[in-house]
């Protein structure tokens, strides 16, 4: 009888653990979502956690080529045993709520969650918090709730010096003139950030806000679009500059612009995320500006709490020296400073940091580009 209950009790253990590798499996079978195992070697030991990276769009190519690989590596440096169970909500918050079931239900110790939508992942947090799983709000910062940590930018601050870096290259000369802002998603708390600290320069300058947008997931089709509007109302004498909360949309600004028979370099916009097609417009003077912000150190910095978290240590090395106030506690916050990042120090920000390389930003058309700007 005893080896009886002996093979049963075998049976079940080896079914649970084969139901638990299937179900990772099944989240992670898809484009947008996978689970990483962890290796290398590292200061906080291993122990077998699952880590949930759950990020909340592709169209800003910073999530996949930066912040995924970045973090996922940290977690390997830092947990040899850790799995990363990772997922890309592709801007729909219903898809990220399963996406965050299904790593609680497949044991994940700790969230670090980039929300598409901040005001609607309360569940998600909620359920988490139940389980006893901290939860690292990572780039967007969730009000109203119990969260562990948060992990970001200081981005009235970068609001700031985005337009700052607009008002520095149109001069005294432009008081009086016309702008276009084009500001991020509705739904990003960090987006309504860079819209007040861009209004704390803008509304004493002199400048006037002919045409301001907020544009829905950050889009730069919609960017487009709305600087078609912009050109078609003002014309296209009608604005001397463009301020651009990113990347991604100043490239569907630019697009307009040209279709509309402007030149780009005569029209200075301003952009955010240093994505490499951005530096190549900055280059070229189709761009005036982007944001550099340290990536690395916050995908590293979100990693090295993750592991920390994972294993019943909350944040030991003292790195979430701020904090912020999110309607519910004071949150523990590691804020980094924004960098404006112009033609004059490509070299000494995102080359010198390894943010980006000269083979990713000098190809083709840019080469010449690159040579004249010091940049080999």
């Amino acid at each position: 009888m005893r080896r009886s209950r002996f093979t049963l009790g075998t049976v079940a253990a080896l079914s649970a653990a084969i139901l638990f590798a299937l179900g990772l499996a099944a989240c992670g079978g898809d484009d947008d979502s996978s689970s990483s195992s962890g290796g290398g070697g590292g200061g906080s030991g291993g122990g077998g956690k699952t880590i949930a990276l759950l990020l909340p769009e592709t169209k800003t190519t910073r999530y996949e080529e930066k912040d995924r690989p970045i973090f996922t590596q940290k977690v390997k440096e830092l947990c040899p045993d850790c799995k990363v169970f990772y997922q890309n909500a592709s801007q729909d918050p219903n898809k990220q709520q399963q996406q965050a079931e299904a790593a609680i239900t497949n044991g994940a110790s700790v969230l670090v969650l980039d929300a598409v939508d901040v005001k609607s992942v309360g569940p998600i947090v909620q359920h988490a918090n139940q389980k006893k799983i901290p939860v690292i709000a990572y780039d967007r910062l969730i009000p109203d709730q119990d969260i562990a940590f948060y992990v970001s930018f200081d981005n009235v601050k970068q609001g700031r010096v985005q337009a700052q870096s607009l008002l520095d290259k149109l001069g005294s000369g432009a008081k009086g003139k016309s702008i276009v802002m084009v500001n991020g998603a509705p739904t990003d708390p960090s987006a309504g950030d860079y819209k007040k600290g861009a209004h704390q320069v803008f509304d004493k300058s002199g400048l006037k806000i002919a045409k301001e947008f907020d544009t829905p997931d950050w889009s730069p089709d919609k960017a487009q679009l709305q600087m078609d509007q912009s050109i078609t109302s003002l014309g296209k004498d009608g604005f001397v500059g463009v301020y651009s909360a990113n990347d991604g949309m100043a490239g569907g600004i630019i697009a307009a612009m040209k279709g509309a028979g402007i030149d780009p370099k005569t029209k200075p916009v301003t952009g955010g995320d240093s994505e490499a097609a951005a530096i190549q417009r900055i280059l070229t003077g189709e761009q005036l500006s982007t944001i550099y912000l340290a990536i690395k150190q916050q995908a590293e910095t979100s990693a090295q709490l993750a592991v920390d978290a994972a294993h019943g240590k909350m944040d030991p090395s003292g790195l979430a020296k701020a904090k912020v106030d999110n309607g519910a506690k004071q949150v523990p916050s590691v804020l980094l400073s924004p960098i404006a990042v112009t033609k004059d120090n490509i070299q000494d920000t995102v080359i010198k940091d390894g943010f980006l390389t000269t083979d990713e930003i000098c190809t083709g058309k840019y080469q010449a580009a690159c040579k004249e700007a010091g940049i080999e």
